[in-house]
């Protein structure tokens, strides 16, 4: 695939309440290539639900910003990312503008959290359903994974929860944020904020959907149990996460909304917003992106997504077999196995 720079993201794909679920050496140098999720590319040569989300947590973040809410853990990225300094500098932004404490809500409030991070005041705005009138707030990164990895920009999706308190409520929701990077030098900013919007919730669902929803098994993240209550889900995808289901536990990062539109670095369009693809970023508990997390798993693991009838599958290893280029591997997926369909 030859780079062809950043996407311009002109069509646009908050999450509600995630219901009965419940929180949950650097490759420098490397010469990345365009590699966007949900597309074929060229081949480049941890804890359970309610605990800590992969990544390094630093224990030096304040408590809960207010009574009631939940105490949550800044999520820093590991040695083992491709760029951890791109996954950092989003990760830090989300954090900033989706969490305060009493008396600090409100834009102005956000602004001068932004500030003191050296990024620009006016993402503020672009915030969506990270910042709201609440009370008070606490945010927890459930994962960031590449959506896109060039040598100077970047789509990082920040998959999170969020609770808001209001008087003596506290509401459960939470988004995923395409947060865009650029990149001069060492140092990386962000250019722009994309926040998930799955639309309402529809009516009436396939049963595959709702078996999936009520699975276990399947861990979804807010924004991506939004997308699959929206109708605008694929029963493939569902057939393929139920599948899989009777075999792992699979923690879901992304569905159809907070992806890039197109795949990143080109003007094709990704299987991730017509919902026709998922993402996973955990496997029996086992982070993709951890070193000491088994290839073998892993390789398991996307033989049997292409055996659930994906003909488009990305992770952290190239397999050999299968359909015409039905397997692939590039920077972009060492966090992730990507899992595509037709229809």
């Amino acid at each position: 695939m030859t780079p062809l720079g950043p996407v311009t993201r002109t069509r646009a794909p908050a999450a509600p309440p995630p219901g009965r679920r419940a929180v949950l050496a650097v490759l420098a140098g490397v010469a990345l290539g365009a590699a966007g999720c949900s597309g074929r590319t060229a081949p480049a040569g941890r804890p359970r639900q309610g605990a800590p989300t992969q990544g390094t947590p630093s224990h030096s973040g304040s408590p809960s910003p207010s009574p009631g809410l939940p105490h949550t853990t800044p999520w820093r990225p590991t040695s083992a990312e491709v760029q951890p300094a791109a996954k950092l500098r989003a990760v830090q932004l989300v954090e900033a503008i989706g969490a305060w404490a009493a008396g600090h809500g409100g834009a102005a409030a956000a602004r001068a959290r932004v500030s003191a991070l050296g990024l620009p005041t006016d993402l503020v705005g672009q915030a969506g359903p990270l910042l709201s009138m609440a009370d008070a707030a606490a945010l927890q990164v459930v994962d960031a994974q590449y959506g896109g990895i060039l040598s100077r920009s970047a789509s990082v999706l920040v998959v999170c929860r969020q609770w808001t308190r209001r008087g003596g409520t506290v509401s459960a929701g939470g988004t995923t944020v395409d947060v865009r990077l650029s990149r001069s030098g060492a140092d990386w900013t962000v250019d722009a904020l994309h926040p998930a919007e799955p639309g309402p919730a529809a009516r009436s669902l396939a049963p595959d959907i709702r078996t999936v929803l009520s699975d276990d098994r399947i861990v979804l993240p807010p924004a991506a149990m939004a997308d699959l209550r929206s109708g605008q889900v694929h029963t493939s995808v569902a057939g393929a996460m139920l599948a899989l289901a009777r075999t792992y536990r699979l923690e879901v990062s992304v569905v159809r909304s907070g992806h890039p539109l197109d795949v990143f670095g080109t003007s094709r369009p990704s299987d991730h917003p017509r919902g026709r693809a998922f993402d996973v970023w955990r496997i029996d508990g086992h982070a993709v992106v951890d070193p000491a997390t088994s290839r073998g798993l892993i390789e398991r693991f996307m033989r049997d997504a292409a055996a659930a009838g994906s003909y488009n599958v990305g992770g952290p290893v190239l397999l050999s077999g299968g359909g015409p280029d039905q397997f692939f591997s590039d920077a972009t997926h060492h966090d992730h196995v990507h899992i595509g369909f037709r229809s």
